[in-house]
């Protein structure tokens, strides 16, 4: 668990440390495990922040998984937001929610979610990231910074881009799309202050020992 053991998360008091290792969860890798036991291991594994992505679940089960979700994470000191579905996060009492380009401006999701909550939005250019800035946003997720079978329709952002973006903006930037324990090490000196990934977590056999070694492998990229 996460040593300062805060009980709860707001825009205020969301560092850099809190988006290290972002889980996103995909119920795609689910097999013997449920989904819950998958976060379970992500979180003693040492996630640092959990995003639900699942975008096969209808609203009622999509609520359900999140307000279980919302509990296992709080247990665990760790931020978790709900991808896309502003309402479901509403409902859920997520810390926050987290959007693309092609879902709601992020001015108008802060509208619905108040002053304090979580927003993260995904950019691929610089232009998109200072606009998500400038409406609000509290962090980006930027990429796909390699290729992924996970979002169809990522574009890639080169490393000097993620560089650029990095240092257009003033709130944290985590890099996304394609990124596992073998190649994180290439983001060294972007500017990021961590990683969000799918497949690099619940896609491994033993997700408790491979968030560890995700962990170790991001820190050493930061030079930590």
């Amino acid at each position: 668990m996460k040593s300062d053991k805060r009980d709860h998360f707001d825009r205020h008091n969301l560092t850099e440390d809190d988006l290290l290792l972002y889980a996103v969860t995909d119920q795609h890798w689910t097999g013997k495990q449920t989904l819950h036991e998958q976060l379970e291991d992500a979180l003693k594994g040492g996630a640092t922040f959990v995003q639900i992505r699942e975008k096969h679940m209808g609203d009622a089960e999509f609520l359900e998984e999140a307000k279980d979700f919302k509990k296992l994470c709080a247990q665990y000191h760790v931020p978790f937001v709900v991808n896309d579905n502003v309402q479901v996060g509403i409902d859920c009492d997520a810390d926050g929610v987290h959007v693309g380009q092609s879902d709601m401006e992020a001015d108008d999701v802060r509208k619905l979610i108040g002053p304090d909550k979580i927003l993260g939005v995904s950019a691929e250019t610089v232009e998109e990231a200072v606009l998500a800035e400038k409406r609000g946003a509290d962090y980006l997720g930027v990429g796909a910074v390699f290729p992924t079978s996970s979002k169809d329709d990522a574009e890639d952002v080169s490393y000097d881009t993620l560089k650029a973006i990095c240092e257009a903006v003033h709130i944290p930037v985590i890099a996304i799309g394609g990124i596992t324990r073998d190649n994180v090490t290439q983001l060294s000196g972007s500017g990021i202050c961590g990683i969000a990934v799918i497949s690099a977590i619940f896609g491994q056999k033993e997700i408790l020992k491979g968030t560890e070694d995700l962990k170790r492998q991001t820190l050493k990229m930061l030079g930590r």
